[in-house]
């Protein structure tokens, strides 16, 4: 507590991040799934789904930083999560969301998972993305 010290600025939160681990140990809390590896040639890269459908709704993997347009060398940690075409637009102007890497950039996100897009945006997207791709059928126009 601060109460009446000087220089103290009680309305500091810290932000709150995650990481790869962070995010698999709460989809796994949250939703009840294991990651699936399907490929051979990308054994990292982790696809949560649905038991009842088996539709994507998050897709974890590392990719070279400058397929994001991020400078420097190496690779990042990132999931791509469907996301609602009206949130698209406001949510790639936040720190750490990117257009999807490898996806549908009209319905799909990426996050990077290195400290840099807020936990709480992350959990956000991660529940949207749940419920678009749990229901059935699609809709017709």
């Amino acid at each position: 507590m601060c109460r009446g010290r000087t220089g103290c600025n009680e309305s500091v939160e810290k932000v709150l991040t995650m990481t790869r681990a962070e995010l698999e140990r709460y989809i796994a809390g949250t939703y009840n799934t294991d990651p699936d590896y399907p490929w051979e040639d990308s054994p990292d890269a982790a696809v949560f789904r649905h038991a009842n459908n088996r539709r994507w709704f998050a897709l974890v993997m590392r990719v070279k930083r400058d397929r994001l347009g991020l400078s420097g060398q190496g690779e990042i940690d990132i999931v791509n999560l469907k996301c609602d075409q009206l949130m698209l637009g406001s949510m790639l102007m936040e720190p750490g969301f990117f257009p999807a890497y490898h996806m549908s950039k009209t319905h799909w996100i990426s996050a990077v998972l290195d400290g840099s897009a807020e936990e709480e945006k992350i959990r956000l997207l991660l529940d949207l993305s749940f419920e678009m791709t749990e229901r059935r059928g699609r809709r017709h126009k």
